[in-house]
């Protein structure tokens, strides 16, 4: 709840600019506030994620995904992330959140999210999501008839990359109906 207040803003503000498929990249603006930084001064590794919510927030509204999955009953969820530090983004620098979708597998939608500081990749992460309904989740077909419904194609072979492939196959657990026993 720590940036409802910026999600609200984002959700907002996404009505009154251009709309996008959800092929194309969100960029959205912000400040390393106060509430992002550590004693060190920069944005808390733990925080990049819930800015890089917005990110996503404003490609779903501005695709009319988010309508389409509210309608649908769907909401998303992340399954697994993973990210990269080049550099810090610094108390009070304006930087941008780039987010976009690269890929599907078998289960889950791929999205990217970069910070960037004039021009330049300071944080790059990857988001391994799923949409789940009141059945459980959804399946990419289901996902694919919604964007199809909203007026968009599919692109042929959007799938990821098997450097993405293989991160989640190394890094998944075991479905929340199977045991996952705490051992080392």
């Amino acid at each position: 709840m720590h940036v409802i207040f910026r999600t609200l803003l984002i959700l907002l503000k996404a009505r009154r600019r251009p709309t996008m498929t959800p092929w194309e990249t969100s960029v959205i603006t912000l400040r390393a506030l106060p509430t992002d930084i550590d004693i060190l001064m920069h944005i808390n590794n733990g925080q990049y994620f819930s800015l890089f919510d917005l990110g996503r927030y404003d490609l779903m509204a501005r695709s009319g995904m988010w309508k389409g999955a509210k309608e649908r009953g769907w909401h998303p969820v992340v399954q697994a992330e993973q990210i990269t530090f080049r550099r810090s983004v610094t108390f009070m620098t304006k930087f941008e959140i780039h987010t976009r979708l690269i890929g599907m597998d078998d289960r889950c939608f791929y999205i990217e999210h970069r910070a960037v500081v004039d021009g330049e990749i300071y944080v790059r992460a990857v988001v391994a999501g799923r949409l789940v309904g009141k059945q459980g989740p959804v399946t990419n077909e289901q996902i694919a008839e919604m964007i199809e419904d909203l007026g968009y194609e599919m692109p042929e072979g959007f799938t990821v990359s098997e450097e993405i492939a293989q991160w989640r196959r190394d890094t998944a657990l075991p479905s929340a109906r199977k045991p996952a026993p705490n051992v080392f």
